[in-house]
C-alpha cells in the first residue's frame, strides 16, 4: 500500500484542494461550494476562490469538519447484494462501512454498480481522481461480462455497436464479443456510465440480463482478487489511472509503516461476501 503525504504542519494548501483531500469531492466541485457559501475556515464564512488554510485550520463544509488524509486507492471485487452507497436508509451495511473498519480509511465508490452486478469496483478519497474517472468527457472504458435470458443473434449483438435507442438517449458499444460454445454469454465493452445501461440495452431486445459482472475498469482487471476481496492498488496503477484522466502523478509516495502494512493485508484477504 502506497499514499501520498499530506501537508505538513504549517504548510499552505489552497481550500479546494484541502476539501478535495479530505475525499468530499473534487477541487472544481469544492469551488462551486466555496462560492455557494458552503464553506467556512476557522468559523468564518468563505467564498474566495485561492484561499490557501493549513492542516491546523478547521475547515468544515455544510457544518461538517474535514478532515484531509493520504489518497488511498482500492480495488473491490464486488459480489451480489452488496450496496454501493456511502450510506443505506435501512441501515444495511455499505461497502464503504466495511472498507473503513478493514483499512482505516474513508474511501468511495468511482461510480456505482447496482445491488445484482458484481465485479470491479473502485474506491478512494481523491476526489480529482474519482470526478474525472466518472465524468463522460474523459472516455473512460469499461467491459462487462453478460449473461441474457435468451441467446442474442449475430445481428442483434452487432447492433449494441451500431447504437440502441434508449430514453436518454442512443447508447452504443465499444466492442462486443459473443461465443460460440455460449450463446447466452457476451462480453461488452462501453465508454458510458449511465444508470442500468448494459441491463437496458439488452432489455431493448425483449430479453433479460440474468447475469452481470464488471471485468475490466480503466485498464484494470481482477486477476487475483477473487469475489468478495479486495486489494491496494500498485503505484503504477494508481500513476497510470491519473494520467489516463489528464492529472499528474501524485508528487511524493511513500510507504506505510511494515506492521500497518501487515495488517491491512491480514484485512484485505478477509472474505466481504456477507455484505448486504
Amino acid at each position: 500500500m502506497s499514499l501520498r503525504s499530506i501537508p505538513k504542519k504549517g504548510e499552505l494548501i489552497r481550500l479546494n484542494k484541502f476539501i478535495a483531500q479530505s475525499g468530499l469531492c473534487s477541487r472544481r466541485e469544492a469551488d462551486v461550494r466555496i462560492a455557494k457559501g458552503e464553506v467556512t475556515v476557522n468559523g468564518k464564512l468563505v467564498t474566495e476562490m485561492g484561499l490557501k488554510v493549513t492542516m491546523e485550520d478547521k475547515v468544515e463544509v455544510e457544518g461538517k469538519a474535514l478532515n484531509p488524509e493520504p489518497p488511498v486507492y482500492l480495488l473491490l471485487n464486488k459480489p451480489k447484494n452488496t450496496i454501493t452507497t456511502t450510506s443505506d436508509e435501512h441501515g444495511r451495511n455499505t461497502v464503504t462501512d466495511e472498507i473503513e473498519h478493514a483499512t482505516g480509511y474513508r474511501v468511495y465508490p468511482v461510480g456505482r454498480l447496482d445491488r445484482n452486478t458484481t465485479g470491479m469496483l473502485l474506491l478512494t478519497n481523491d476526489g480529482d481522481l474519482a470526478y474525472r474517472l466518472m465524468h463522460p468527457s474523459y472516455k473512460v472504458r469499461k467491459t462487462y461480462e453478460v449473461v441474457s435470458e435468451r441467446a442474442l443473434t449475430d445481428d442483434e449483438l452487432a447492433g449494441f455497436q451500431k447504437g440502441i435507442p434508449l430514453d436518454d438517449g442512443v447508447a452504443k458499444a465499444h466492442k462486443v464479443q459473443g461465443f460460440a460454445d455460449a450463446p447466452n454469454w457476451f462480453q461488452l465493452s462501453v465508454f458510458e456510465g449511465r444508470n442500468r445501461l448494459i441491463r437496458r440495452m439488452v432489455e431493448y431486445y425483449g430479453t433479460e440480463v440474468t447475469k452481470l459482472k464488471r471485468i475490466q475498469y480503466a485498464g484494470l482487471d481482477l486477476k487475483g482478487v477473487p469475489p468478495g476481496r479486495w486489494r491496494f492498488l500498485r503505484d503504477k496503477e494508481i500513476t497510470d489511472l491519473r494520467v489516463l484522466v489528464k492529472l499528474k502523478p501524485l508528487e511524493k509516495v511513500v510507504t506505510v509503516k511494515k506492521a500497518a502494512l501487515n495488517n491491512s493485508k491480514k484485512k484485505s484477504v478477509k472474505s466481504v461476501s456477507s455484505f448486504i
